[in-house]
């Protein structure tokens, strides 16, 4: 799945998402979503997360959890 699409993304999922300080070298930082800050339904560079840990980024991979 892609991060593209807000419906694919919930609370609860695992993530990799640009930091905006990121965005330049495309590095990726894995973490668990704690709410959802783009109100539209998709957006061309990702949904705008904030994780648990309190960092926003947009997310680029959704991690199927193992269950």
């Amino acid at each position: 799945m892609n991060g593209q699409n807000r419906n694919n993304i919930k609370p609860g999922l695992e993530v990799d998402i640009v930091l905006k300080q990121d965005q330049r070298s495309g590095k990726l930082t894995r973490g668990t979503v704690k709410d959802l800050l783009t109100k539209s339904s998709n957006h061309p560079h990702g949904i705008k997360v904030r994780l648990q840990d309190g960092q926003v980024g947009r997310v680029k991979n959704i991690h199927k959890r193992e269950e």
